[in-house]
């Protein structure tokens, strides 16, 4: 039997791309005033929005290390070979730590965990990579292989309109700096060492999705790569993103476009853009 793959729902997957590719998914846990539900089960972008727009208070929580423990065991008893778990930088989130713990009850030669120090589409594409490898007859060792080796390959730019949820959040340190500038400003930032960094900063909107375009370009160079365009609430700055990349990126293989969800939107805020950039050799 293939190896059963596994990843969270900070990689927010295009609708239908986790059936797709048997990729299971466990949902991290929004607070809205202290009350928890489910990321992309019980809540989605819209629910995220309506609790920002009545002021309430919102926070999220990792999935705990027994929810993982009951995916892990199900997938095994229905006869999968071993599990490689892919999931969001363990500096952003405790939910990495809660893989682990589930898997040490198993047995790490049953269950792998991988760090994958990105998260949104460059823990999916990731966990993509990996769940082909699976597909393809690959061992647990070389499936796990190659989701480190995508993961690593990404690139993650992203524009906000403010790091204030961010700031909330406790998600970033040294962008606290950015806060305070003119309100026009706009901070572009990107993943790194599986943090999240400030870039610089742009005066307007349309600046930012130029911006973001042009870190793309340089990142993806003239070699073959998958795209992903991320948003809250902003539908159609992606789609301008998006058709943007597919004409400056020659190498481009096509661009996936999806909504963040609500543990990642809690600390983005509505009008989020984003660009991740997976070369296409380190899947392979």
């Amino acid at each position: 039997m293939s190896v059963a793959v596994v990843t969270d729902s900070t990689a927010h997957l295009p609708e239908g791309f986790a059936e797709r590719h048997a990729v299971r998914v466990v949902p991290l846990r929004v607070l809205i005033d202290g009350r928890a539900v489910l990321d992309g089960v019980d809540i989605g972008p819209a629910e995220l929005a309506a609790a920002f727009a009545g002021r309430h208070e919102v926070t999220t929580s990792r999935a705990n290390p027994d929810e993982f423990l009951a995916v892990y065991r199900e997938l095994l008893a229905a006869g999968a070979s071993g599990v490689v778990s892919v999931h969001l930088s363990r500096e952003l989130s405790g939910t990495w730590e809660s893989a682990r713990l589930a898997a040490e009850e198993v047995g790490p030669d049953r269950v792998r965990v991988v760090d994958s120090r990105t998260t949104v589409m460059g823990l999916g594409f990731a966990a993509l990579r990996a769940a082909a490898a699976a597909a393809g007859g690959s061992a647990v060792d070389e499936v796990e292989r190659v989701a480190v080796r995508a993961a690593a390959g990404t690139r993650t730019f992203f524009a906000l309109e403010t790091l204030e949820y961010l700031r909330r959040g406790g998600r970033i340190g040294a962008g606290a700096a950015l806060l305070g500038t003119a309100l026009a400003v706009k901070p572009v930032l990107h993943v790194e060492n599986g943090r999240i960094v400030p870039l610089e900063k742009v005066r307007t909107t349309g600046r930012a999705v130029a911006r973001l375009v042009e870190l793309a370009v340089v990142a993806a160079g003239d070699d073959p790569v998958r795209l992903g365009v991320h948003h809250l609430a902003a539908p159609g700055r992606a789609a301008e993103l998006a058709t943007r990349l597919d004409e400056r990126v020659p190498g481009s293989a096509g661009c996936l476009v999806s909504e963040v969800g609500a543990v990642i939107g809690a600390h983005t805020g509505p009008g989020m853009l984003g660009v991740v950039i997976c070369p296409e050799a380190n899947g392979r």
